[in-house]
């Protein structure tokens, strides 16, 4: 698998972003403007609805920032009610894109579609990992096995201290917080830590909201949480990252090694479903267009890891397909 490296050239894309909405623009032979990004625009207007994963949310978000500078008359919404809450609506025909830290589920969410005539495209935006975070103050666990982990997070699990977890670490109340149920972020977690999806302790702070999680473990000497990688990119001054040690050592969860794979087993992707019916309107299909042909600098600007060259294209070439 190739993995592109991050250059200047990229990095300077990102300022191209942010000043494509007010600088000129060439022109081609229709006479549509073509912005500085290759993405070329005509008079949209339109309302494009979305929700769904609070991981990818702030990806999407980002991207629809700079496209309505360049397409004032499209209006994006985008909502974070989690990757089950956004393929509920999504399927029931509420919304354009759903976005999701997860793949959509064959057993329940699937035939939910199907049932509905919610026909659909999955397209992988970004890579994600799962940070694992502790409170400033905590100077013993620099780094925790999968084992620890599901010490402290198995459905069965009645560890209250720190010591408990090993016993070189002090006796301090262990306190914790982590995604709600209707998260992909938990539903990832949970399989890939525990061995089972949705298979948790439930006496935890269980919230859709990131930053209700960051709250709570920076109140708490004792404190331990998880979310995705980019948004503790936000907030390196208020909380500590773990290394994970998945069976070959302790890594840290970084662009590099979540694109190498080393950071397992909390390394993942990222995506959002289109709805077909939405990709025959222009102001959709130039929106996902978008998103595709800016993800590097978009997943950089947002903090997010890129897609490997082998994963754009194949997004590439999907969004084709479905778009044909």
């Amino acid at each position: 698998m190739g993995i592109r490296p991050l250059t200047l050239a990229a990095a300077l894309s990102v300022v191209a972003l942010l000043v494509a909405g007010c600088g000129r623009s060439d022109t081609d032979s229709a006479g549509a403007s073509v912005t500085p990004t290759g993405t070329t625009t005509q008079n949209l207007s339109g309302r494009i609805e979305v929700d769904g994963s609070s991981t990818v949310g702030p990806f999407v978000t980002a991207g629809a920032e700079d496209f309505q500078q360049q397409n004032s008359g499209v209006q994006v919404t985008v909502g974070i009610s989690g990757t089950g809450g956004g393929f509920e609506r999504f399927c029931a025909g509420e919304t354009d894109i759903s976005d999701a830290s997860r793949p959509i589920k064959d057993d329940e969410e699937v035939p939910v579609c199907q049932e509905n005539g919610i026909e659909y495209t999955e397209l992988q935006i970004a890579n994600d990992g799962i940070a694992v975070v502790v409170n400033n103050e905590n100077d013993w666990a620099s780094c925790l096995t999968v084992e620890q982990l599901k010490k402290i997070w198995g459905p069965d699990s009645k560890v209250k201290s720190w010591k408990e977890v090993d016993p070189s670490f002090p006796d301090e109340k262990l306190t914790l917080a982590g995604p709600g149920t209707d998260s992909g972020t938990f539903d990832f977690f949970t399989k890939e830590i525990n061995g089972e999806e949705d298979a948790s302790r439930t006496d935890y702070q269980a919230t859709e909201d990131d930053n209700v999680i960051v709250q709570a473990v920076e109140g708490d000497k004792g404190g331990l949480g998880y979310f995705g990688l980019s948004y503790f990119e936000q907030n390196k001054a208020n909380l500590k990252d773990v290394q994970i040690d998945g069976g070959s050592g302790c890594v840290s969860p970084s662009t590099e090694t979540v694109q190498d794979g080393s950071y397992t087993p909390l390394s993942r992707p990222l995506f959002i479903y289109v709805k077909n019916a939405s990709l025959q309107k222009p102001e959709v299909k130039a929106f996902v267009k978008y998103l595709l042909d800016n993800e590097e600098a978009i997943a950089q600007k947002a903090l997010f890891v890129p897609l490997t060259d082998e994963q754009a294209q194949k997004s590439s070439s999907d969004f084709e397909a479905a778009t044909s």
